[in-house]
């Protein structure tokens, strides 16, 4: 059984090998919680609600993924001019 050591900021290392068997990399984040037993530490996915796309939205971007991948697209100076709408002057 692996062991590790708490650090000066109580900072703990996981070991390699649990790391590679739970999928866990450098950056990401985990959840912390006591336990009857000692302290529970697991792999945290955290997803903000406004980021998830609907199943109608996913198809669409997977169907301009690969539109993309066929070279269809147009500039964006192409649709204003299809649209029939002058160009935004931007500042630099």
């Amino acid at each position: 059984m692996p062991v590790s050591k708490v650090g000066q900021r109580r900072q703990v290392v996981i070991p390699k090998t649990i790391c590679e068997q739970i999928g866990l990399r450098e950056g990401d984040f985990v959840e912390v919680t006591t336990s009857r037993r000692g302290v529970l530490i697991r792999p945290k996915r955290l997803v903000d609600a406004d980021d998830v796309l609907t199943p109608a939205e996913a198809a669409r971007v997977r169907r301009g993924e690969r539109q993309l991948r066929r070279g269809e697209y147009l500039t964006l100076e192409r649709v204003i001019h299809e649209l029939g709408r002058t160009p935004i002057k931007r500042r630099r």
